[in-house]
């Protein structure tokens, strides 16, 4: 893909250049060949920097304050419905709707090149290699639409009027707990605190209701004062519809009023269109209400909001011309008592219905249009729906938010895990009217919902199962399988090669897929061509020693040749899991084919590719290392295929003991606290992570050896030289699952640091492009820290939390039901277990409890209730460390019961 040729046009320097510059460390520190490698084994970290990880703190919150508002942008659309964002002071910005994203064309959601000093040279960054992580967008210039809200009141006998921005308040504070943001202004001077609350509906499992194009926003006035306070609250919204657009004379911008669900709607949309412009992808409708029967509406504004002369003085923009926008807006006047609280709510909706031209060109789903096309006429709909569910979309959303943030896990950490999955509600992903679910890699960049990069997310098949399988379904094993095969295209429509690596993650996520379905439909019905699937990669192994080595495309974008470690392992893992759903399914005589190409493999594994310290890359007998790869190096994905084991609650594939010295080597190798030395000597790289900012590098030479990667250094090798935060959450979630708990946080804190608002977006995690898909790894951490296990179909949900575990409280998913899970075992022998459902359905048949070995086995001790009624076991018993309680009668949680085991 045209993505790489960042590196063909900014990696290598001539050796000549570099002698010039370098006469005496040309051999050594700055040579393209042979760099020393120089990260530290000793971290600096002391022993209360790692105490300070394990701190519950305080929600995250940025603040006027402290220069941290400017690059905030937090997705709140409704899932696969475009990108829009709030910013820290709580306006819409960006507005990433009109289809405009296409590879190539206009990229990331800001497309536009940067320069960057990478240590030696200034070198182009384009979007889709970071350049929003050298120069992130800020709000005030991707402002594109006129939004925003006033309030107005007298103060010592003056209209006074404050805009809810930054500049017009003594401080603004953002809190961050997405789905929802809570942004709080207040001044010294000013009789009221303001508290707006924005979000999308937004509740797991329930993708349809997730995936609206819409936003609400929320806003709360709080009398300071001893007295009442008459107030007057204005909101404003511009018609986007042919948002810009010079080129249609005719073009008539409308805005009028509808009655839905007994509110006032303003409803915006264009007269006149010529025929080819309803083909264009800013065609369609837009809708703004306020929800209050007290709302004046006034359907297009001649000037501004309020008074020009009122607000001139602070106001920035304060020029505005009407004369080409069409604003509507809604008033609402209130008298707040003293000490007392009002509220109003808005919504805002858009149907934007034409999928770029190309996009339509590759794929026969996106020529009839989205999913929320076909469930809707026009915007007027969208708001029309909400309204008439506004109960339930709201109190299931804050239910989620409310149950996410019930916790005893750090709050800095629950952001860090959960925070890309709003990676769905940005114009990265789309729902078409068929259903089908398709993804870039990165906004814009990188198409065909790529198997090899997907294969990383944990978050989308906890939150939103149903996506996952009709990925499964559809493209996998839809329009990318070849049936005579039984490959994977790993871009569907965009490419016509399998992926090594995205083949066996369909395979694990099918497993997973499986877990969190209710039954075994899903999984019966697909198995004949999951089995051929399968049986691909077992072709793939041409020596037949249980350690795949055809060469074949992976997602560092090279075919390599040899035994790769990360990539044996992997398909190891898959083999593993296939061998799991054989048996489910009862064909017998392919689980046993697995399980022994299991076994052969992961004692060759262990035996061949683990040098004593780390598992390697053995080359090719026959080409040697003639071409790229990783060999005797520290790659970050070595272990990989153990990762997955870890995930998905089943035996490993390696060596409990190297699996443990390889995730040290990373850490010893391949971690550092600051990554300004190595980029700088290690040239070649896209900026993920900077000076002064910590990260796990992709590939190290410890050993300093000569062409340590191979005769054949092609561009592909800058890859080895960055940190990506999607790999690095992988590791992150292993180390933690393995007991390496201060290194796994310390790793996910690092890339947390990275993404502080004072520096970035932190609701944006780059790789190729923004919001880039892999980066959903990060799911993964919080799953190991539960230490949570879930099968739907047996009935079996388990929990062996990592950290905090004598007093553990977090939130857990299921296939048709979440809530919340609590343990508390302060005394030794003694243990309290507690689910609560805050949502939907559970069925349980066991229960299973890990690093339980100071529990007794004596049903006697233990009582086990479903609210107040006894619940009877018909077996309790201690298997690979962990304790499992079998129901006489399967459970039935529903929303509202409570499950509690207790060890007295």
């Amino acid at each position: 893909m045209d993505r790489r040729s960042f590196f063909k046009k900014a990696s290598l320097v001539g050796l000549g250049v570099l002698v010039s510059k370098f006469p005496v460390w040309s051999n050594t520190v700055f040579a393209w060949d042979k760099p020393v490698h120089n990260i530290p084994e000793e971290k600096g970290l002391s022993g209360q920097w790692f105490d300070s990880l394990y701190e519950k703190g305080k929600k995250i919150t940025y603040r006027k304050s402290k220069n941290e508002l400017r690059y905030i942008g937090m997705p709140v659309g409704g899932l696969h419905s475009g990108t829009v964002y709030i910013g820290g002071d709580g306006r819409l910005w960006l507005w990433q709707i009109f289809n405009t994203a296409y590879d190539g064309e206009r990229e990331g959601i800001e497309p536009k090149n940067v320069q960057w000093n990478n240590g030696k040279e200034l070198v182009t960054v384009r979007p889709r290699d970071g350049s929003a992580y050298i120069e992130p967008a800020i709000a005030d210039n991707l402002r594109s639409m006129e939004q925003g809200f006033a309030i107005s009141t007298l103060v010592d006998g003056k209209h006074v009027i404050k805009e809810l921005r930054e500049n017009h308040w003594d401080e603004v504070a953002f809190e961050a707990t997405y789905p929802t943001c809570r942004i709080t202004y207040s001044s010294i001077d000013f009789p009221l605190d303001v508290v707006l609350v924005a979000y999308s509906p937004f509740i797991p499992l329930d993708q349809d209701n997730s995936s609206l194009p819409l936003t609400t926003i929320h806003i709360e006035l709080q009398n300071k004062g001893g007295a009442p306070v008459d107030v007057t609250v204005t909101g404003w919204m511009e018609n986007g519809v042919h948002k810009g657009r010079k080129d249609f004379d005719t073009v008539h911008k409308r805005s009028f009023l509808a009655e839905h669900a007994n509110t006032q709607v303003l409803l915006f949309s264009c007269d006149q269109v010529p025929t080819q412009a309803m083909e264009a992808g800013d065609h369609g409708s837009m809708a703004f209400t306020c929800i209050d029967l007290e709302a004046q509406p006034t359907t297009r504004l001649e000037e501004w909001p309020v008074k020009p002369q009122e607000v001139k003085a602070d106001r920035v923009d304060s020029t505005v011309d009407f004369s080409d926008l069409q604003v509507g807006a809604f008033t609402v006047k209130r008298t707040i008592k003293a000490k007392a609280t009002s509220q109003i709510s808005y919504a805002i909706s858009w149907y934007f219905n034409n999928p770029h031209p190309k996009l339509k060109l590759h794929l026969k789903d996106a020529q009839s249009g989205y999913w929320y096309g076909a469930r809707f006429s026009n915007a007027a709909e969208v708001i029309n729906y909400y309204l008439n569910n506004r109960e339930k979309l709201e109190s299931e959303t804050m239910a989620w938010q409310q149950t996410w943030n019930d916790t005893t896990l750090p709050y800095w950490f629950m952001d860090r895990t959960f925070v890309n999955i709003g990676t769905l509600a940005t114009a990265n992903t789309m729902r078409f009217a068929s259903g089908r679910f398709w993804g870039w890699e990165g906004v814009g960049a990188c198409a065909g919902t790529c198997t090899h990069v997907w294969q990383y997310g944990q978050s989308m098949g906890r939150i939103f199962p149903d996506l996952e399988r009709n990925l499964r379904e559809v493209t996998d094993l839809g329009v990318g399988f070849q049936s005579d095969t039984g490959a994977i295209i790993f871009r569907a429509e965009y490419e016509k090669r399998p992926a090594i690596d995205g083949q066996a993650g369909v395979i694990l996520r099918f497993y997973r897929d499986h877990q969190m379905s209710s039954d075994s439909e899903f999984l019966k019905r697909n198995w004949p061509k999951l089995k051929k699937a399968v049986q691909f990669v077992l072709d793939q192994d041409k020596n037949k020693d249980g350690m795949t080595d055809t060469p074949m495309e992976n997602t560092l974008d090279a075919v390599w040749e040899g035994e790769i470690a990360w990539i044996v392992g992997l398909c190891l893992a898959a083999i593993q899991a296939a061998a799991l759903m054989a048996k489910e399914v009862g064909d017998k005589t392919f689980q046993k084919l697995c399980l022994e190409y299991v076994r052969k493999g992961s004692e060759n594994m262990d035996s061949k590719l683990f040098n004593g310290e780390y598992y390697i890359h053995r080359p090719d007998m026959l080409q040697g290392r003639k071409m790229l790869g990783s060999y005797n190096t520290c790659h970050i994905d070595q272990v990989y295929g153990q990762a997955w084991c870890r995930q998905v609650d089943m035996p490993g594939v390696n060596r409990q003991e190297n699996v443990v010295s390889a995730l040290k080597a990373l850490w010893k190798y391949n971690f550092t606290m600051d990554v300004g030395p190595y980029i700088k000597t290690h040239l070649g790289g896209r900026p993920y992570a900077l000076a002064g900012e910590g990260g796990m590098v992709m590939n190290t030479n410890p050993k300093n050896e000569d062409k340590a990667y191979g005769d054949n250094t092609t561009w592909q090798l800058g890859y080895f030289h960055e940190c990506m935060s999607g790999f690095e959450h992988q590791v992150a979630a292993h180390m933690m699952a393995e007991g390496m708990v201060d290194e796994s946080l310390t790793l996910t804190r690092v890339i947390h640091d990275r993404h502080h608002a004072a520096k970035r977006n932190p609701f944006n995690e780059i790789e190729c492009s923004d919001h880039y898909a892999r980066a959903m790894a990060s799911y993964g951490t919080f799953i190991s820290a539960c230490g949570f296990s879930y099968h739907g179909p047996k009935g079996q949900i388990g929990f062996a939390p990592k950290l905090g575990k004598a007093d553990f409280k977090a939130p857990f998913t299921t296939a048709k039901g979440w809530g919340t899970y609590a343990q508390k075992r302060k005394t030794k022998g003694v243990c309290q277990c507690t689910l609560t459902l805050k949502y939907g359905q559970l069925m349980l048949n066991e229960f299973h409890l890990g690093d339980a070995d100071d529990l007794s086995l004596n049903k006697k001790q233990l009582i086990v209730k479903q609210n107040e009624r006894s619940i009877e076991l018909v077996e309790l018993k201690r298997t690979d460390g962990r304790l499992i309680l079998s129901f006489k009668k399967q459970v039935m949680l529903k929303n509202g019961d409570t499950l509690t085991i207790q060890w007295l």
